[in-house]
This record gives C-alpha cells, structure tokens and sequence, in this order.
C-alpha cells in the first residue's frame, strides 16, 4: 500500500541464533512491516533465531535473512539491537556486529536499542557524550563507556555526537519505543 508511512525505509535487525527477547524482535519486526518498512534481521549464521521469553522460556523462532559476516548495511536507515540478556552478551562478542554498529554510528544513522541491547554499543565504543536509558542493571556499564548519563524513562532519544540514539528499558515500553523509531526515520 502506498500510503504506509514507512514505505522505502530499511531497517537493519542485529541479533544472535539464541537468546533475544522475543518481543523486543517481534514487535518491532510486525509494527515496522506494518507500517511499511523493510526489515532485515541478521544473525551470526542462517540458522533459526531461537527467542526467549524474559529470558528463560523459549519463544518463538524467526528465520535470519542474513549473517553479520557478507552484510552489506550501507542502504539500511536505521539499526535495531533488540535485548535479551544472553543475546546482548553474545553480540557484544561479535567482531563483525560490532563493527556494524561502529558503521552505523560513524555514518551518522539512527541506531535504536532496547533492554540489554545497549550493551553492543557499550562495546562498540559510541555512547560519549549520549544521555539512554536501558534495562537498569546496565547503567554503571554505559556510565564506564562515558555516557552522559542513564536516566529511568521510557524511552530516550539523544541526538548528540553526531547519530540519534533511541533507547528503552523493557518490552513494557514497546510502544513509547517504535514511536521514537518512527520518528528517527521519518521525523515528525
């Protein structure tokens, strides 16, 4: 439908084959879709991405449309690092995700993240200077990687140093986060 309002846009989804929240990617992945936007989900292999619930039960699986190692990112919009503590953790592991998420940031395209997800940029060495917000057991990391600050909100979107950041703390504030994706993307 031509009317969707994120029709042309490209949404690059980073995660690991195991442990991702399975809200944080699902509902992005359907309410972005919805609304028009095409997302790539990437993952280490091409392997199913078993997700979890609150990070104990398996959820469902969602099938990777790519792996990080042949990825070519350069005419997606916008980065989307959904959590899941064992997800996160793994990612940060990942030369190659890693080096996306440098890519993004240098290029001065949005990057969103949710839950556990600030961990990769944590790791990729970005969030000088940026005030985010995150799952609360993340904040003395982000301060250590010389945030500005951690603040206890819904959602945070900061669009200093040169990329806007949106960040959120939980699945509970889904909607108040794919608002602010939305509006990375298309603005008002």
């Amino acid at each position: 439908m031509a009317d969707r309002p994120l029709n042309g846009h490209r949404v690059l989804a980073l995660v690991t084959n195991y442990g991702v929240e399975q809200d944080e990617l699902l509902v992005p992945l359907n309410r972005l879709g919805e609304d028009g936007a095409e997302v790539t989900v990437a993952a280490a292999s091409m392997d199913p991405i078993q997700t979890l619930v609150s990070d104990k039960e398996p959820g469902e699986t969602v099938q990777p449309t790519a792996v990080f190692e042949t990825l070519d990112a350069t005419g997606h919009q916008l980065l989307l690092l959904p959590g899941g503590t064992l997800n996160a953790d793994s990612l940060r592991l990942n030369d190659k995700a890693i080096g996306l998420v440098r890519e993004f940031a240098a290029s001065g395209r949005p990057i969103a993240a949710i839950c556990h997800g600030p961990w990769a940029l944590v790791e990729a060495d970005v969030l000088r200077g940026k005030t985010l917000t995150s799952y609360p057991s993340l904040r003395t990391d982000i301060r250590n990687a010389g945030a500005k600050s951690w603040v206890d909100e819904a959602v945070v979107s900061d669009a200093e140093g040169g990329y806007t950041l949106v960040t959120s703390r939980t699945p509970k504030d889904l909607d108040a986060f794919l608002e602010a994706i939305h509006q990375a993307l298309v603005g008002s």
